[in-house]
């Protein structure tokens, strides 16, 4: 694997955040459609394990979202939220919620920065509510869809 397309998740020590950052070789304009066209987000969005049906996927300024998961077992997993700013190829602030912790609505901010050679660095700043939901984000598997679903998203880039 290449190195340079490692992600990193860190988490803060001063507010209950998740830091995501990683590199794709893909100029912005791609990494950033990738996340806002529904047929190229359901083909990367979290683990292999899963599949990913969208009920709503409107990628605009004011807009909203709400899809959900589908493990192997049937068990069904379902997200929602608010696209608060959309700034094409640049930035995409959105609020994120776990329909099984609804009271848990993280604020997040991605930002696509153009690197040398058309590659993009991707920044993520995913902002909880307390420590403790934070850190319950953090063990529940998050890492594992982040992680796994990069690898994916570098496939579509490919494609």
């Amino acid at each position: 694997m290449n190195t340079t397309l490692a992600t990193t998740i860190t988490a803060d020590p001063t507010v209950p955040a998740v830091r995501i950052t990683r590199e794709f070789d893909a100029p912005p304009a791609a990494v950033y459609r990738a996340h806002v066209d529904p047929e190229l987000v359901v083909r990367w969005l979290g683990p292999r394990r899963l599949t990913m049906t969208v009920q709503r996927w409107d990628a605009e300024t004011g807009g909203g979202y709400r899809y959900t998961h589908v493990g192997e077992d049937g068990t069904e997993h379902r997200f929602f939220g608010s696209f608060h700013e959309l700034r094409e190829n640049e930035r995409i602030v959105q609020t994120f919620t776990y329909e099984g912790f609804p009271d848990g609505v993280a604020l997040e901010t991605v930002t696509f920065t153009e690197l040398p050679g058309g590659r993009t660095r991707l920044e993520g700043f995913s902002l909880g509510e307390s420590f403790e939901a934070r850190d319950a984000i953090l063990v529940s598997g998050m890492q594992e869809g982040v992680v796994e679903g990069y690898e994916r998203l570098d496939e579509v880039l490919a494609d």
